[in-house]
């Protein structure tokens, strides 16, 4: 079987194909699809690049493994476009092959590093885990990045292998996931394969360890999370209008064993600017006086504006609003800092706008990036940190100064996905932030997938696609301080110096071995 693989990894079509099958399989082990096996493909990925020719079968190989791993993790895109199907139905397929298409250069780049660095020996797989995981950080990071389905996270969220991001991140656990799983690429060598099953041991165990340890109270602070299953195609509809208020408004005040002390709304939940929503002068304020309880506080996803009209600036907000004796009060707001390329913003947009390309993009005005995500304290409810939509993507986004807060609220859109495994992947994304935090973390979205993620990142309550309802839980504690809270992606850095001076070899007895 190794020399048959061998033979096939010389041949560069043969080679191109079985790369693209390792990079499927790689991605099918995310959730929901759960194929751990599939993790074997980054195996086979390091078994083709030691049989390249050269750089640029690297970099072919490497390229088709990450087109079709992120071809089956980002597939759903074309979803959205799905949503006014007549004006952009034609630019789905499009967007279906040049994402995956783009986030794949980070992987042939990183084919040709490996290449480039690795060893004669079985080291080689330090090489390729600290090369393949620093491109996975630097895919966070360039451009705002776009750190979707990284390999660690694979493992579902709130399972023993996933609590190693409590200690790495998702960046550290994607380095050490990389490293077992390339492993059998090496074929029968006992001592690489022991010493990938004794770490594989570690983190299972080390997991399974803190589970078993978990803090599993609860706070005082009872949650409502509302899921109205509104579908985007008809969120902008004026006719809906008053029918999307009124169901937000109704489930709401459903009635429930003991008053909510916070509602949540989904991202951008009404199709109006938060200060049109909440002026005197229009009937939706006294409508959410009127529901609202003396003492409870809505949070609700809105976009505002600010400036004047010839340089209005748009913002994608979380809006505190609490009910008082007097009415509703502002007590505390949040602006989403990173932004979706060409959905909320369009890159070098001077650059498109002059050669038109910008209505083709359809972005529209861009909305205007936030400053450094930071907690918030609206009145009556513990310091939270908000995280809108994507943000949720980003290991260690979110700096508390020296503050922590004691809980996450991410806020999402995930209506534009529909019923694909959109949603749910970024329901288990989203759950690596609290594992990382060791914080609960509250999740609401339009059409789901919603849900109460305690701070081991186990869901303890969610509503999945295709829903309406609300979700009444109280708030679960916090955990202690995570290695990870202290120390961000430092061990990540640290593992990868680690593994590439490890996989080095002095020069005598690297000449030394290749003259045998």
């Amino acid at each position: 079987m190794k020399a048959r693989l061998g033979r096939l990894a010389q041949s560069r079509w043969s080679a191109f194909g079985l790369a693209l099958l390792a990079g499927a399989a790689a991605g099918l082990a995310h959730p929901p699809f759960g194929f751990l096996p599939g993790l074997l493909g980054f195996g086979l990925l390091l078994h083709l690049l030691d049989g390249g020719a050269g750089w640029r079968a690297a970099f072919a190989r490497g390229w088709a493994a990450g087109f079709a791993y992120f071809l089956v993790g980002t597939w759903w895109v074309g979803e959205a476009f799905m949503v006014d199907a007549a004006a952009h139905a034609w630019q789905a397929p499009f967007a279906v092959m040049l994402l995956p298409g783009g986030l794949a250069l980070f992987w042939g780049a990183a084919a040709v590093v490996y290449r480039r660095i690795a060893p004669p020996d079985a080291r080689r797989v330090l090489a390729f885990a600290a090369v393949f995981g620093a491109f996975e950080w630097l895919r966070g990071h360039v451009l705002t990045g776009f750190p979707w389905d990284l390999p660690g996270e694979a493992w579902a969220a709130g399972s023993a292998p996933s609590q190693t991001a409590a200690l790495v991140g998702a960046y550290g656990l994607s380095l050490i996931t990389l490293g077992i799983a390339a492993t059998p690429g090496l074929g029968w060598r006992p001592r690489p394969l022991l010493c990938a099953a004794v770490a594989l041991t570690l983190a299972w165990g080390g997991g399974a360890w803190r589970l078993a340890n978990a803090e599993t109270g609860a706070t005082g602070l009872m949650v409502r999370v509302v899921q109205p299953d509104i579908p985007q195609a008809v969120k902008w509809s004026p006719a809906e209008f008053g029918a999307i208020v009124q169901r937000y408004l109704t489930l709401t005040s459903a009635p429930a064993a003991r008053r909510p002390d916070v509602v949540i709304w989904p991202e951008a939940a009404l199709p109006a600017p938060a200060g049109e929503l909440i002026s005197p002068e229009w009937w939706v304020r006294p409508a959410l006086e009127k529901t609202l309880r003396p003492g409870q506080t809505l949070l609700m996803g809105a976009y505002r504006t600010e400036g004047p009209d010839e340089r209005l600036r748009y913002y994608n907000s979380l809006i505190a609003l609490r009910r008082t004796a007097n009415g509703l009060d502002v007590t505390g707001a949040y602006d989403k800092q990173r932004l979706v390329p060409f959905g909320e913003y369009l890159p070098l947009e001077g650059l498109f706008s002059r050669i038109g390309l910008k209505k083709l993009v359809s972005v529209g005005e861009s909305f205007t990036p936030g400053p450094q995500p930071m907690p918030i304290s609206p009145m009556g409810l513990p310091r939270l940190q908000p995280l809108i939509c994507y943000e949720s993507l980003y290991p260690g986004l979110a700096d508390d100064g020296g503050q922590r807060p004691a809980w996450i609220v991410n806020v999402s859109n995930d209506a534009w996905f529909g019923r694909t495994s959109g949603p749910w992947q970024h329901f288990n994304l989203a759950s690596y932030r609290a594992i990382e935090a060791g914080l609960p973390l509250v999740r609401a979205t339009p059409t789901g997938v919603s849900g109460l993620i305690d701070a081991y990142g186990r869901p303890l309550r969610r509503m999945g696609p295709g829903r309406s309802g609300v979700i009444d839980a109280l708030l679960p504690e916090a955990a202690s301080p995570t290695p990870y809270s202290t120390w961000g992606d430092g061990p990540f850095f640290a593992l990868t110096i680690v593994a590439l001076a490890c996989s080095r070899r002095p020069r005598a007895r690297m000449r030394s071995t290749h003259q045998m």
